[in-house]
């Protein structure tokens, strides 16, 4: 049975392999340790409503500096720690060590993969394939083509993702951010220097986001949005709007200095807000159910 390998044992290497799991599709998740790789596959399995019996039992765990089996494998996903060097050593290896005519991927949102794949032989097998934190619920994964890919095996990965009832898109170009984080960054250089104007406090930057237009994103895309409103009307708005936008190319002193005195968010238990364990954890509970829920929304057909 085709399968997939997983390289990596963090949060996102785990959904990811949930994943593939959820859609009845085997898994070999290979670790620095066999102990983190078997961790990480119980812990997929442990995030899948209705892995099947046979998908768990055909999937595997190994270490990734010895794993020599590559038979029947069909799609390799590398998610390692988000160091160029570190990614671009691993890749040296897979170039030598995995047969040509398997496809390799990075989750690498911070890296191109042209800079991955730099001086490969067979950097025109590989690509960015990015998922989206939780990678089991986000449907979305960016299929990047480098300066080497080939637009057929960027094409054929993609029609597997529709086949498993993910949502890929085409990134035709190796640029910072892709394309949805592109997007999301404009978003949020606005959103920051809102705040730090005094003009919207964070909790009305959230509201303003999630009850307008995030919301109807969550029925159709803002192109697919802006043809049932009207460019004519978007044009005229543009010509008041575009030129007070932010646009400084890095982030507002507040939030660096934020960040400089370790307030980080949910991980260190500050950042605009106050946490507590007890509160991230309903935090994380209550965002699963609304993505799970915005997800139901997405499936309904057109």
């Amino acid at each position: 049975m085709a399968y997939v390998t997983i390289i990596g044992t963090g949060t996102m290497a785990t959904g990811i392999a949930a994943g593939f799991l959820e859609a009845d599709v085997p898994v070999v998740v290979l670790g620095r340790t066999q102990e983190k790789a078997h961790q990480c596959l119980a812990n997929a399995i442990a995030l899948c409503s209705s892995a099947k019996i046979n998908t768990t039992e055909s999937s595997h765990a190994g270490e990734i500096d010895t794993w020599s089996d590559w038979t029947n494998c069909r799609w390799i996903v590398e998610s390692i720690i988000e160091d160029l060097p570190t990614k671009q050593a691993l890749f040296r290896s897979l170039d030598k060590r995995v047969p040509k005519e398997i496809p390799i991927g990075s989750n690498s949102s911070a890296y191109p993969i042209s800079k991955i794949t730099q001086g490969l032989k067979t950097a025109h097998r590989m690509l960015g394939a990015h998922y989206f934190m939780p990678a089991e619920l986000v449907p979305l994964v960016e299929i990047v083509l480098g300066e080497k890919t080939d637009s057929i095996i960027a094409n054929q990965i993609y029609t597997f993702y529709q086949s498993i009832g993910k949502k890929p898109v085409l990134v035709k170009k190796d640029i910072p951010g892709f394309l949805a984080n592109r997007i999301q960054h404009a978003l949020m250089r606005e959103a920051l220097h809102l705040i730090d104007q005094g003009i919207a406090t964070p909790e009305d930057v959230d509201d303003a986001v999630r009850y307008s237009f995030g919301f109807r994103y969550a029925a159709v895309g803002p192109i697919t949005q802006k043809e049932l409103s009207g460019w004519d009307v978007n044009c005229h708005a543009a010509k008041e709007i575009y030129p007070a936008l932010c646009n400084e190319s890095t982030m507002p002193a507040s939030i660096i200095n934020m960040v400089k005195s370790g307030k980080t968010g949910t991980k260190s238990l500050e950042g605009f807000w106050s946490w507590t364990p007890e509160k991230v954890k309903a935090l994380k509970e209550i965002y699963s159910k609304r993505l799970q829920a915005a997800f139901a929304v997405l499936k309904i057909e057109r």
